[in-house]
């Protein structure tokens, strides 16, 4: 079915803002996702919803670090292997006012329906200007870090086919393609992660999640060659890389004793670390049809990683290695293949030249407490709805439909 946005007749306030794809929201897994598709012998140790008592929650780093209480009201926790995690308002706010929004833990009755229930999602987008929407794990973490943390590595394999399994078929599969499928990859083996790009791609997937930062998981470099396999089946699937802030686990502070708000203030600094990498690797110029995504990690950045990659490219070329892997400058690579995302950077519009009218795309970030929902209109036309009608387009809608081949006007 083939969707038409809104009319763009231009007005004296500017073009008429284009009903939002966003690439960038999230799910909050559905209590039986595992427990509905894994064999019977895994029931007590895959991933599975308890009712127990909040316990004390510490972030450390990019990962929470919890148990149970032994009283107090009950909340939702996912128990798997030695792992526990509770569902916590902070990643379910939509609708909540950003004062009563915390790390406390939920129940699922204590969260819009539209978090965790297809059908409900979508008329959650409906009321908030939005076309489609691509959705990032919670539970699993943003690229499925979990499962690669884990030890039974054949159960983690069975939980991120089943995963991906439920994402294609029940949170988008009625969706009419307003719900756009995002999978998982085994991290721990770049053959089995190909092989699950091509399973996925035979079904219409078109992005899969990946670390910013794989090393930060203790997995292989970019560099060394290991994640070949992984980037030659995306780049002949067609299927964009997609990279959320946080994918690399760990997160970057001058200090242990540092506020919470350091760390949420600097989380971009990942995403550049791994753009300047990914533009040194040569992976970007041994497969020119590979497509990089950016998530949630804003734009306004941008333009000084890759004055600043370009200028090490001549200034630096004669000991850093610089041109060992690259015969263009690292900024070709960029524009010719790679996205930004963002929904609070009113820098990067006042930088869009430099950053790229083709190279963004926009979010909701849906249901989180940085969301936009039920406002993202406003927010969208305030952010950029003075350019022209086809540079609003393009970052409403049009780059995203081009990067994930979808099936919209």
């Amino acid at each position: 079915m083939t969707m038409t946005a809104e009319s763009s007749t231009e007005s004296s306030a500017g073009p008429e803002m284009p009903r939002i794809i966003s690439v960038d929201d999230h799910v909050v897994e559905p209590p039986e996702l595992w427990s509905s598709r894994l064999p019977a012998k895994y029931r007590n140790v895959s991933p599975r919803i308890e009712y127990l008592p909040q316990g004390e929650v510490v972030l450390d780093g990019g990962t929470y670090r919890e148990r149970p209480g032994t009283e107090g009201r009950n909340v939702a926790w996912w128990l798997y292997e030695d792992h526990t995690y509770s569902i916590k308002r902070l990643i379910a706010a939509a609708g909540y006012p950003y004062d009563e929004v915390s790390v406390e833990g939920i129940t699922y009755d204590e969260m819009r329906p539209g978090c965790w229930q297809p059908k409900a999602r979508v008329a959650d987008m409906e009321m908030n200007h939005t076309d489609a929407s691509l959705c990032f794990p919670n539970y699993p973490r943003c690229c499925g870090q979990l499962f690669n943390e884990r030890q039974d590595k054949q159960l983690s394999l069975l939980c991120v086919k089943a995963y991906n399994d439920w994402m294609v078929e029940e949170w988008c599969g009625d969706s009419g393609g307003r719900l756009i499928p995002l999978c998982l990859v085994p991290l721990w083996d770049a053959d089995l992660a190909a092989a699950e790009i091509y399973r996925n791609a035979e079904r219409g997937v078109r992005a899969v999640a990946f670390s910013e930062l794989p090393t930060w998981l203790g997995l292989p470099s970019i560099h060394s060659g290991y994640w070949d396999p992984f980037f030659s089946a995306c780049a002949e699937t067609g299927t964009v890389v997609c990279m959320h802030i946080g994918s690399g686990t760990r997160t970057v502070s001058p200090a242990d004793d540092a506020p919470d708000a350091v760390t949420a203030s600097l989380i971009f600094c990942n995403s550049a670390a791994s753009l300047v990498d990914f533009l040194y690797s040569g992976v970007l110029h041994r497969y020119p049809d590979l497509k990089l995504m950016y998530a949630e990690a804003q734009i306004g950045w941008i333009p000084y990683a890759l004055e600043r990659a370009d200028d090490v490219w001549v200034t630096h070329a004669g000991w850093s290695g610089a041109k060992n892997n690259i015969p263009e400058p690292p900024s070709f690579y960029y524009y010719r293949q790679v996205y930004g995302c963002f929904f609070k950077d009113s820098v990067g519009m006042d930088m869009l030249d430099r950053v790229g009218i083709d190279n963004i795309t926009f979010e909701t970030d849906y249901p989180h407490t940085d969301g936009t929902w039920p406002n993202t209109k406003e927010v969208a036309t305030r952010l950029f709805g003075h350019l022209d009608a086809e540079s609003v387009y393009k970052i409403a809608r049009g780059n995203a439909i081009k990067l994930l081949g979808l099936d919209f006007d």
